[in-house]
């Protein structure tokens, strides 16, 4: 063999060994890659407004802390428990401007309020609290007690006025009970989508704003639990599966907020329009929106209207998408009546 055959064939030989190099190299980084960008899935647990969280996102980085401080923020802006918080500051007539998160839950639900005349109100927390039900102890209620309180009761008694809440009767206090987990569902899921997360669910207290695809590539499947007597939250019978994507879902019910007093059973769900307790057969309103807020203010507004006025504004609000609702049929068990579009929502 003649030496510039041999320096060929060494030429070659190195050429083979770094195209092999060259190959495994782009192996590793490929594998890098499709490591880092695989599909894992993050599972978040804890607690936030006297409740219980559980929230699931498609994701290789954990975001729990920026969760956490998008649930404290929420908690300063709304929470009736909290004395420092916005609403608390407000109803005790301090002049304080109100954040971004208190604005866009005032807005909705006054707009709320608007379309069910005022069988949703967030300003029915004197009747709460007379009941019971909010964040002072009960009193001895009366026809006069009633008729007292209601008369700084109503959504038109509140306004936004040069960035600060106004109320016509320094008496009026807001209640946001019925709409703050919805809202928290939708900070967090905001935040997600922020951090570039698409695919994701997010529960607070049972109220749920899913977005994209579950860990099987499929819808998110969401119970509805059956009403049964328990005011404890440990009762997890489903009565119904709905799926979702891009949506959220609320459900309320007199079945676990309530006390009997004198052999009377008193619920929860306060009519601001009459001031009393609803006495009505509806047990549970589950509501589809586009986000958490819209569903869990209307689920409430239904509870107040009861199943037949419920079932007419549900199926003409152009902000619910479905409706799901579950009423004493007087016979010791329950019925269902539902929107004409739920049954594009439930599962088989």
């Amino acid at each position: 063999m003649t030496q510039d055959s041999t320096a060929r064939g060494g030429r070659k030989g190195w050429r083979r060994l770094a195209n092999a190099l060259f190959l495994l190299a782009l192996i590793i980084g490929t594998a890098l890659i499709i490591r880092r960008h695989s599909t894992v899935w993050q599972e978040d647990r804890g607690t936030a407004f006297g409740t219980v969280y559980t929230i699931k996102y498609k994701s290789a980085d954990n975001y729990k802390a920026g969760i956490e401080e998008q649930l404290r923020r929420v908690d300063a802006s709304l929470s009736m428990f909290n004395p420092q918080s916005v609403l608390s500051r407000i109803n005790r007539g301090e002049d304080v401007e109100p954040d971004s998160m208190f604005l866009t839950v005032f807005a909705r639900g006054m707009e709320v309020a608007a379309n069910t005349g005022g069988l949703y109100d967030i300003t029915v927390a004197p009747l709460c609290n007379a009941w019971g039900f909010g964040f002072k102890q009960g009193v001895e209620v009366t026809s006069s007690v009633i008729d007292s309180l209601l008369q700084f009761v109503g959504y038109g008694k509140v306004s936004l006025r040069d960035g600060r809440i106004v109320k016509a009767d320094p008496r009026c206090q807001l209640d946001c009970s019925s709409i703050a987990k919805g809202f928290g569902c939708d900070a967090v899921a905001s935040f997600l989508r922020q951090q570039g997360v698409q695919d994701f669910m997010v529960e607070i207290g049972g109220e749920v704003m899913a977005g994209g695809k579950n860990n099987d590539g499929q819808a998110w499947r969401i119970g509805i639990n059956k009403p049964v007597d328990d005011t404890l939250g440990i009762n997890r019978d489903i009565q119904a599966v709905v799926r979702i994507e891009n949506s959220g879902v609320a459900t309320s019910g007199n079945y676990r907020n309530f006390y009997v007093k004198d052999g009377k059973r008193y619920s929860h769900t306060i009519n601001p329009l009459t001031g009393y307790p609803v006495t009505h057969g509806l047990l549970s309103a589950t509501v589809i929106a586009d986000d958490c807020m819209t569903a869990d203010a209307y689920a409430t507004a239904f509870m107040a209207m009861g199943l037949e006025t419920a079932m007419l504004h549900a199926d003409t609000a152009r902000a619910v998408k479905a409706a799901y609702f579950i009423s004493d049929d007087g016979h010791g068990g329950y019925k269902v009546d539902m929107t004409r579009d739920m049954g594009l929502f439930l599962e088989e």
